[in-house]
């Protein structure tokens, strides 16, 4: 199967889990089903400068961010650090994070959320 560019659907959340700005999020899969039911989310997100998904907790999921573009003010279970593109976040079922986007550039990532 080949799914092209516009053909996945482009959602905007607004105060994402409680953060700054909207978040626009292309979706790379259509259901569940196409990740086996293993996932609920893969996708392209772009934060724009001021722009954050709030501080959650995954507790039944793990998510994985894979920055490709600008910088990121990460929060790791409450711990803070700086994402750069080529950098691998991983959120463990049972602990939390937030992401922001840090500076004057765009963040763009690649977020993928698979079940325990």
């Amino acid at each position: 199967m080949i799914r092209k560019k516009e053909e996945c659907t482009i959602d905007c959340r607004e105060h994402m889990r409680d953060g700054n700005g909207t978040v626009q999020i292309t979706n790379f899969i259509n259901s569940q089903e196409e990740l086996n039911d293993k996932g609920r989310l893969f996708s392209h997100m772009t934060l724009t400068p001021g722009t954050s998904i709030g501080y959650h907790v995954h507790e039944t999921d793990s998510e994985l961010f894979y920055i490709l573009r600008g910088a990121a003010e990460y929060n790791d279970n409450g711990t803070m650090a700086e994402l750069l593109p080529g950098d691998i976040a991983l959120c463990p079922a049972g602990t939390g994070h937030g992401i922001a986007c840090k500076g004057d550039e765009t963040l763009e990532l690649v977020a993928l959320i698979l079940y325990k």
